[in-house]
């Protein structure tokens, strides 16, 4: 245990290293009542604990715990009395869902780092811990975000790269706080247009999936500095997609009354249509003054950042006719507008390849 002690000595008070020691239990015999209380970071990394063992919570006044590299597949219920820990490190161990005592989320923590190992979904114990900025689950096997993690109201960052996510869900875009957001390596085939709501985003990784296209509300992240979707099917050409349901009567209607300016008023029909009525969309082309409701086209544009990268996002348009032929100059009358929008400071870095 001399060597223990050693090893804090040279880290500064508060710290206790015990890493790196082929430990397989933890014995604090040597291990003084006055070190016990002192240390606020205790680094018990790369051992061969199988499950994190009771006697850590000897240590009364930690702050942070690495029990990262492990193999660890149980995390005793004990951890919930470190009442004062904020940083938990276990990375590359064999935790999953099933590993975490019920009362996990209890804990104060403000970081949560669980990369590597082999959670199939985001525990409900997580989306208790209110007070946590930044959570880490990477390269586990997750295979969807639950609508809950708007919970994790405190949250700066969230990395879950290299998974077998799908989708992300619209409340993901509750988070006020959230900066940085790691989706790369994963199944995710759009980007749903709530994101837009994430008014913080500094920083979206989007690398290595199934992208084809984004959608047109992300240039009102104004915040955002670095994009990155390399390794995406994004399109590489001017595409239109012209599946294409004729409107209906109602619809026809509807956008007659709209763009025609015909006056109404609540005397004139039920509730249900002037509430229709209110659902109209104006079509994006600065050259129409079409209105649509249900009946749209689907139409993949390209806008200009930085001067470099041209990059596909999706926008609707009211009928065929407000889209031109695809030409050597692969821009058309809608786009021009958001084209001249976007300054390029806006965008700091946009990493498609």
């Amino acid at each position: 245990m001399e060597q223990h002690e050693a090893t804090a000595h040279a880290h500064g008070d508060g710290v206790l290293d015990m890493s790196r020691l082929d430990l397989n239990c933890l014995s604090l015999v040597n291990v003084s009542d006055e070190r016990k209380r002192d240390t606020k970071h205790l680094y018990l990394s790369f051992n061969r604990l199988p499950s994190l063992p009771g006697s850590v919570c000897m240590f009364s006044n930690l702050e942070f715990l690495d029990i990262s590299n492990n193999g660890l597949s149980v995390i005793c219920e004990d951890i919930t009395r470190l009442t004062k820990l904020r940083t938990l490190i276990a990375k590359n161990n064999r935790l999953t869902e099933f590993s975490l005592p019920k009362e996990f989320g209890s804990l104060p923590l403000e970081v949560l780092n669980l990369s590597g190992n082999r959670f199939e979904e985001l525990p409900a114990q997580f989306l208790k811990l209110q007070r946590l900025q930044s959570l880490s689950l990477g390269g586990n096997r997750l295979q969807s975000i639950p609508a809950e993690i708007d919970n994790l109201t405190s949250l700066e960052l969230l990395y879950l790269g290299g998974n077998l996510i799908t989708s992300i869900p619209p409340e993901l875009a509750n988070l006020p706080y959230l900066s940085y957001l790691v989706l790369c390596d994963n199944r995710i085939q759009s980007v749903p247009p709530q994101l837009t709501r994430l008014y913080s985003l500094r920083s979206l990784s989007l690398h290595n999936n199934l992208l084809t296209y984004l959608p047109r509300e992300i240039l009102s992240l104004v915040h955002l500095q670095e994009l990155s979707l390399r390794g995406n099917p994004l399109v590489v050409r001017f595409i239109k997609d012209m599946t294409y349901d004729p409107p209906s009567l109602l619809e026809l209607a509807g956008r007659t009354i709209k763009s025609r300016n015909v006056p109404y008023s609540p005397r004139d029909m039920p509730f249900h249509l002037l509430h229709y009525l209110d659902l109209a969309s104006k079509c994006p082309n600065p050259k129409c003054a079409g209105v649509y409701f249900d009946s749209c086209v689907r139409h993949i544009k390209f806008v200009d950042f930085c001067g470099k990268y041209r990059l596909p996002l999706m926008h609707y348009l009211c009928s065929p006719e407000c889209t031109s032929p695809c030409s050597s100059n692969p821009q058309s009358d809608a786009e021009s507008e958001d084209e001249m929008s976007v300054p390029a400071h806006r965008l700091q870095r946009v990493l498609l390849g």
